[in-house]
Formats: structure tokens, C-alpha cells, sequence
């Protein structure tokens, strides 16, 4: 044991002597740690919040709305009691506090809820709860709310029981309950406190019942099975496997320094190696001491990563709730509620990246002789081993990767997520080991080019030597660099498709909600106004696909959650409205969509098989006979995370007893939108949100997808930022004999200046070359990205585009890099005194 504690002591003494290496390995393990903790974190607090959300909202709950489009009422819930039928009110609204955070508001009936359901829990006395279940429906009631919705009240959780804050618009809230079982932003009080709150008097949003209590919706009214409701957590699994396949990139990137950290670590303790093997230390020892050394670095790296990741995830969380609310309406709280395992799995996951990282220093160490521990040339001849070894590794892994195309080419579009992951691995494992073979090739065809030129030669073999020292380093830059281009036309590419599909889109001048009992009143009156030369009314319905058929192929029964959306061709509408695919040209489509076929969008299509020609067979929760529809036509539907089946707005309110949606509004030549959007609010008393201008639709939609990548571009520029400190790292760290290798040249009266550009020559060079073998992957990254993980992520394509700008961003970013990671060290070589040059001189 003594043994083994003076031979860990004498090792971990190289550290003292060489900081800059403990440095490098324990910035490696940082980064690695801090990225793929941070965004683990993110993905543990939204699961939280998605169980909360389900929880509460997806309690396996039945929904009665009216056939005719009506508010329900107090009285439709009385009614139906009355009848023996096991309903429930529900009221829901909107607040905004004084912090200008929107909450929502939820009012229940606890008596009548499902006795198991998360509206009934939270309704039920607690161990905050002083008055139990009468204080919660009797006045001044009570306001339930999670803790961490306290905050966006302005009030600290210690302090918010019992509180009554005050709304933006001086409305007060009950006296406050903290109930931890409850979704961010949602403040839950009995029906009769939130209706007056509200200002809503007798009207209900929504009467449910038990899940199969109710076989059939009562005269007047459709049923609304609680299967065709989609959970958050499923909405956003894709969102969710896409942060985590990008904080695995940065991962790897950051275990790349690690291991490029321990060879040179372990390159410069040969010698001390060796006396410890003379002096009787058996080599069995060495390499459990060597183990040991990196379990204990490996501890102190992963905690400070994990510490570091929870810190960056507080300051990301509140971008991501924001797009999580955005696009999927998926409340996430902006704490971070982190269970026991995640601490545990995020230092299992890097001290695992750690022993894969280093045990290939410790075969190295264990296969070596103690007459070849100081040999630099025995070191050297094993690099040259393993250049061979990376070229083989780096064919098998382009095998891996072309089978993998193979085989997702035969599969049906919409599958193979898991597959286009591995493949995008492994075209980046060919180019990572390919890498450091090319360079080398490359530098000995030019090394018998350069005979002439005695400097140039000298440059060209000095690189040569360096390389198994900056080859990680490399490998680690052409995967951050190819990873950026790969993203970041991918997002460029989306950005322009879904600009030119809103374009597309939004033909209408205006768009209103009006209010569904007075739809048609709302309606007829836009028919009388000159300004109007248009109305193109919608309308929305859930349903349940039942059945595909195909011709000529037997049916194939699905139980499949759908949304019916209803539209009203017309001149401006049908000329804009984008189509990928139909059975006999576009007009064609059109005048089957009027006669009753229907349009699927690409989700739909890609995700069952679908093509123009199927017969689908659909089940509205009304409890009408199912109805069959044709398919027509695809459509592009960016965006929308579920099937949809499109027909004209009258036949799916005739058909499936769709209530009215909205109301697009084309406006006639000469007649500004402002004026005949006051006139309508006036009118009607309709809200801020009732009336919305094309452009404004345009701008929101925009800025959600800016925040959508938000995310995406900080991992992106973190990943390359840890690349880039791989290679600052690498060269920092050897800087010292890099000066002692440059003194002799020196002496023989080389400038400085000279040899501070070879420096920056020979770096940049061999940067260049990575960059333009990280164009070409970026580029087949885009490919997959678009043609396979895009659509079996969110159900739908994206054409390819490359930017020529993208790419002279990322060769200039290699440069970039490689010169300020080569500028300290040529900085320190023109700095150093000639006195000091001869030193480094006399100690070679």
C-alpha cells in the first residue's frame, strides 16, 4: 500500500511541474461534464413538468362540448346532473401578474371531479392547507399553485401561503396554497372564485367526465375521448432526443481533450516510468496507480462539470420553457427539479467517457517494456501502428455508415431515427480517423516535394512530430466544425422553407377568432362591408383514424388520433396554398377537395404510407357513423407535431359536426387592415387577441422559430468553443519544448520572425486541410439531417440547401482557431529574450 501511495505521489508530481497539463485534462473533463449534465438537467425538469402537465390535464379525462357551437353554460352542467350523467365543470382563463408572466387560471368543482383524477387532488386538503376541502370552495376560497409559480407572482415560496397578490390589472387572487403536484404557471381555485375572477358569470369551458364513464354524448352534444388527446411528453420526445444527441457531440468532443491530455501527459512521464520500473515498482502496480490517478482527476473534473452544468442549465431552462410553451403549449417550469439519479447518472456517464477515453493510454503503458519506456523512437513506431489502425477503424465506420443508408433506403420514411443517429456517428467517426492518416500522408508527400527548400522541410517533419500530440486536438475541430455546417444549413434551410411556407399560407389580410356562439353573426356581418372581398372561414374537429385502405390492398385498421381542420377555397387561398403531391395535377385536387376529398398533410402521409388515391376512414367524437375520405393531395404542414386531415370548412362541419374556427379576412384593393380591425373589436367587444394582422402572425411565428434554435446554436458554438480550447490547450501544453526544438534554429540565425510564422504556417495549414475534410461531412450531416432525422423527428422533409456562405464561415473558423491557438505560443517565442532562447538551447 505504501508502495502504491509514493509511486501515485511521484506521478501526480508531474502535474505540479507541468500545469498546463492538469489544466488541459480537467478542462476536458469539465466541458464534457458541464454540457451533458446541463442539458440532461433541462430534459429532467421538463419530464417533471410534462408528468405534472399530464397529470393534470390528460388524467384520463372524457370531454362533452355542444353540437352547435354554444358556450356551455352552468345550466348545460346542471342539466345534464340532473340526468344521472357524471360530469364535471371546468373553467379555464388567463392572468397576467405584476412580473408580466401569464398564468393560467383553472377552475374546479371538486365534489363532482373523478375522485382519482390530478383536478381532485388538487383540490383536496394538504398539509398547507389550514381550512382542508371547505376553505377551498367557500370564501375568500383558495388559489393552488405549484411553488415555483409563487415566483412569477413576485413572492418567494416560504412566504406565499396565505398571501393574496395582486394581478396586473388589480385584480386580487384568493389566499395562496402551495400544492407541489401542479404545473408551472397554473393556479388552480374552486369555479366559483375563478368565474369571478374571470368576469365569466354562468359560462363553462368544458364539462368532463371519468374515461368510459359516458358510452355516448348526450342529445345536443359530441364526446371527446381522452385518447385522442396528445400528452406533451410525446409531442416533444424529438425535441427532447435532439438536445441530447447534441450535448453527446459535445461529450465526445470533450473527451477527445481528455485523451489527447493523458498521452502527452503520459509521452512526457516515459522516463519517470521507466525508473519506477527499475527502482522495483511492478508493472501491474504502475498501471493500477495510473487507473487510480485518473479515478481521483476524474472525480474532481466530473464534480466541478456536473456543478458547472446545473448552472448552465438555470440559464438556458427559461429559453427552452419558451419554445417548449410555444410550439407544443407544454408548460415547463424555469426551476430546475433534479431527482437523486441524475447526480448519479451524470458521474457515472463521465468517469465512464473518462476509462474509455484513458484506457488506451493504460494498454499502451501496460504493453511497453522497461527498456522501451524511454525510447522516443519505440513511442514513435507505435504512432505509426496506430495511424494504420485509425485507417482501418475509419473504412470499417464508412462501411457502417453506407450500411446504415442501405438499409434506412429500404425502410419507409418517418422510421429509422435511432438508424440516422448511428449513421451520422459514424460518418463522423470516419472522418475523426481518417483525419490524422490523411495529414500524415499529406505531410510526407510534401516533406519529398520541399527537398529544395531546407526550412520548408525542417516545418514540414517538425508538424510530422507533432502530430500524435495535436491529432486529437484536430479531430476534435473537424468534428465541432463539421457538426456546425451540418446544423447550421439545416436551420438555415428550415428558416427559408418555413418563411416561404408562411408566405404561402397566410393569404388573408386578417385573421379573427370570434367567439363560437357568435360566429355567424360576426360572419355575416364582414359580408356587408365593402373593405371585405373575401371571408375564408375554418373550422376544427378531433377524430380518430380508424382505417386505411388502399386500392386494390385489404384494409388496415389504426387507432390513430387526428385533427380535422376545415378550410374555404377561394381566389386568393387556393393559388397560395403549397402541395407536394397530387393524383392528377393541382387543379385536379382542388375541385376533389370542393367535391368532398380530402388533403393529408406530410406528417400523416410519411408516418402511415399514405399516398393520393387512399381511402381513409374516420371516427369524429361525436358518435356519428365513422365517414370515409379520399386522399386528394399532400401537403406541406411545418410545425404541427400531428397528422391533420384538411377538407372545405362546410363539408367537415356537415360531416363531423366541426365547431367554427376562425375567419380569414382579404381585404379590397385600397383598405388598410387597423381600421376594420378597431371597427370589429368595437363591434363585437372582442380582446386584443381576437384580431390578428398577417404581419404580426408572420413576426410571432418568426421569433418562435428563432427561439426554437436558440438551444441548438448555444450547444453549437459551446462545442466548437471546447474545440477550439482542445487545440489552445494541446499547443499551451507543449509550448515549453516546442521553444527548445526552435532554439537550435535560432541559434544557427533563423529570425524569430521567421520562425513565429512557421508556427503559425504549419498550424494553419494542417487547419485548412481539416476544415475542407469537415465541408464535405457538414454537407452529408445536412443530408441526414433533413432526409432522415427531420423526418423521423417531426414527420416531415426539408429540401437540402448548402450555403456557400456557411461554408467559407466554417474553413475561416478553422483558420481562425488554428491561428489564435498557435498566436500565444508564437507571441511568447517573439517575447522571449535571446538569453533565454540560449538556455532553452544548452538544455536540449
Amino acid at each position: 500500500m505504501r508502495l502504491t501511495l509514493v509511486a501515485l505521489a511521484t506521478l501526480l508530481g508531474h502535474y505540479r511541474r507541468h500545469p498546463g497539463q492538469l489544466a488541459m485534462l480537467l478542462l476536458g473533463l469539465w466541458v464534457a461534464g458541464a454540457l451533458w449534465s446541463s442539458v440532461q438537467a433541462i430534459n429532467a425538469s421538463a419530464k417533471e413538468s410534462y408528468a405534472r402537465a399530464e397529470a393534470l390535464f390528460t388524467s384520463g379525462l372524457d370531454r362533452l362540448e355542444r353540437r352547435d357551437g354554444e358556450a356551455l353554460s352552468r345550466g348545460d352542467f346542471v342539466a345534464l346532473r340532473r340526468a344521472g350523467l357524471p360530469v364535471s365543470p371546468l373553467l379555464e382563463g388567463e392572468a397576467v401578474s405584476v412580473t408580466d408572466e401569464r398564468l393560467t387560471v383553472i377552475g374546479i368543482d371538486p365534489l363532482t371531479l373523478p375522485g382519482d383524477s390530478a383536478f381532485a387532488t388538487a383540490g383536496s386538503p394538504s398539509s398547507s392547507d389550514p381550512g382542508g376541502l371547505t376553505a377551498f370552495f367557500t370564501p375568500p376560497w383558495q388559489t393552488r399553485l405549484a411553488p415555483a409559480t409563487a415566483e412569477r407572482l413576485g413572492l418567494e415560496a416560504s412566504t406565499a401561503p396565505g398571501a393574496t397578490p395582486t394581478l396586473a390589472d388589480g385584480r386580487t387572487l384568493p389566499p395562496l396554497v402551495l400544492a407541489p403536484s401542479l404545473p408551472p404557471g397554473t393556479l388552480v381555485m374552486d369555479i366559483a372564485a375563478a368565474a369571478r375572477l374571470l368576469g365569466r358569470g354562468e359560462t363553462l369551458s368544458r364539462l368532463v367526465a371519468e374515461a368510459g364513464a359516458l358510452d355516448a354524448a348526450p342529445a345536443g352534444y359530441r364526446l371527446v375521448r381522452a385518447e385522442t388527446l396528445a400528452a406533451p411528453g410525446e409531442l416533444t420526445a424529438s425535441f427532447h432526443l435532439n438536445l441530447t444527441a447534441m450535448a453527446l457531440l459535445a461529450l465526445i468532443v470533450g473527451l477527445f481533450i481528455v485523451q489527447a491530455a493523458l498521452g502527452l501527459a503520459l509521452e512526457q512521464r516515459l522516463g519517470l516510468l521507466r525508473t519506477l520500473r527499475a527502482l522495483g515498482v511492478p508493472g501491474r502496480t504502475l498501471v493500477g496507480v495510473l487507473a487510480l490517478e485518473l479515478v481521483l482527476l476524474g472525480l474532481a473534473g466530473a464534480l466541478v462539470g456536473i456543478a458547472s452544468g446545473v448552472w448552465l442549465a438555470r440559464a438556458l431552462l427559461p429559453d427552452v420553457a419558451a419554445t417548449l410553451q410555444s410550439l407544443y403549449g407544454a408548460a415547463v417550469g424555469t426551476r430546475l427539479a433534479l431527482p437523486w439519479h441524475y447526480w448519479l447518472g451524470g458521474l457515472g456517464v463521465t468517469l465512464g467517457g473518462l476509462a474509455i477515453a484513458g484506457s488506451g493510454t493504460l494498454w499502451r503503458a501496460a504493453r511497453l517494456g522497461v527498456l522501451e519506456l524511454g525510447q522516443v523512437q519505440a513511442w514513435r513506431a507505435g504512432f505509426q501502428r496506430q495511424l494504420r489502425r485509425q485507417a482501418v477503424g475509419g473504412g470499417l465506420a464508412a462501411l457502417l455508415a453506407l450500411a446504415t443508408g442501405a438499409w434506412l433506403a429500404t425502410r419507409p420514411p418517418g422510421e429509422g431515427l435511432v438508424a440516422g443517429f448511428v449513421m451520422i456517428a459514424a460518418l463522423m467517426l470516419t472522418c475523426a480517423l481518417w483525419l490524422s492518416p490523411l495529414l500524415a500522408a499529406g505531410l510526407a508527400g510534401l516533406g519529398r516535394l520541399a527537398r529544395h527548400r531546407p526550412l520548408t522541410q525542417w516545418a514540414l517533419a517538425d508538424l510530422q512530430l507533432q502530430l500524435p500530440r495535436l491529432s486529437l486536438a484536430m479531430m476534435a475541430l473537424a468534428i465541432a466544425l463539421s457538426a456546425n455546417l451540418g446544423v447550421g444549413s439545416m436551420v438555415g434551410g428550415f428558416r427559408l422553407t418555413f418563411l416561404d411556407w408562411l408566405d404561402q399560407r397566410l393569404a388573408a389580410d386578417l385573421y379573427l377568432r370570434p367567439p363560437v356562439e357568435r360566429f355567424d353573426e360576426v360572419q355575416a356581418w364582414l359580408e356587408r362591408r365593402d373593405a371585405v372581398t373575401e371571408l375564408l372561414p375554418t373550422a376544427e374537429a378531433d377524430a380518430t383514424l380508424v382505417e386505411i385502405a388502399a386500392d386494390g390492398a385489404t384494409p388496415r385498421p389504426l387507432g390513430l388520433p387526428v385533427t380535422l381542420f376545415g378550410i374555404t377555397p377561394g381566389e386568393r387561398l387556393t393559388p397560395s396554398w403549397p402541395l407536394l403531391e397530387t393524383a392528377a395535377g393541382r387543379d385536379a385536387a382542388w375541385a376533389a377537395l370542393a367535391s368532398g376529398e380530402g388533403f393529408i398533410n406530410e406528417q400523416l402521409a410519411l408516418g402511415q404510407g399514405l399516398a393520393p388515391g387512399d381511402r381513409l376512414v374516420l371516427q369524429a367524437p361525436s358518435g356519428r357513423d365513422p365517414q370515409t375520405v379520399r386522399v386528394a393531395a399532400i401537403y406541406p404542414d411545418y410545425g404541427n407535431p400531428r397528422g391533420e386531415v384538411l377538407l372545405t370548412a362546410a363539408r367537415l362541419r356537415e360531416r363531423f359536426d366541426a365547431p367554427p374556427g376562425s375567419i380569414g379576412i382579404v381585404l379590397a384593393e385600397g383598405h388598410e387592415a387597423d381600421p376594420l380591425a378597431r371597427a370589429l373589436s368595437a363591434r363585437f367587444d372582442l380582446g386584443d387577441q381576437a384580431v390578428l394582422d398577417q404581419r404580426r402572425i408572420k413576426a410571432l411565428s418568426t421569433e418562435v422559430f428563432e427561439r426554437t434554435f436558440a438551444i441548438t446554436r448555444a450547444l453549437n458554438a459551446l462545442t466548437l468553443a471546447v474545440a477550439a480550447l482542445a487545440l489552445l490547450a494541446s499547443l499551451l501544453a507543449q509550448a515549453r519544448e516546442r521553444r527548445r526544438r526552435l532554439a537550435p534554429l535560432w541559434a544557427l540565425g533563423v529570425p524569430r520572425r521567421t520562425l513565429a510564422g512557421l508556427q503559425l504556417a504549419q498550424l494553419g495549414g494542417a487547419a485548412l486541410v481539416t476544415g475542407l475534410l469537415a465541408v464535405p461531412l457538414g454537407i452529408a450531416i445536412t443530408a441526414c439531417l433533413v432526409a432522415v432525422i427531420n423526418v423521423a423527428a417531426f414527420g416531415w422533409r426539408l429540401p437540402l440547401h448548402v450555403f456557400p456562405g456557411e461554408i467559407a464561415l466554417t474553413l475561416a473558423t478553422a483558420l481562425a482557431v488554428a491561428l489564435l491557438a498557435a498566436g500565444l505560443p508564437a507571441l511568447t517565442l517573439w517575447r522571449t529574450p535571446p538569453r533565454a532562447l540560449l538556455a532553452e538551447e544548452e538544455t536540449t
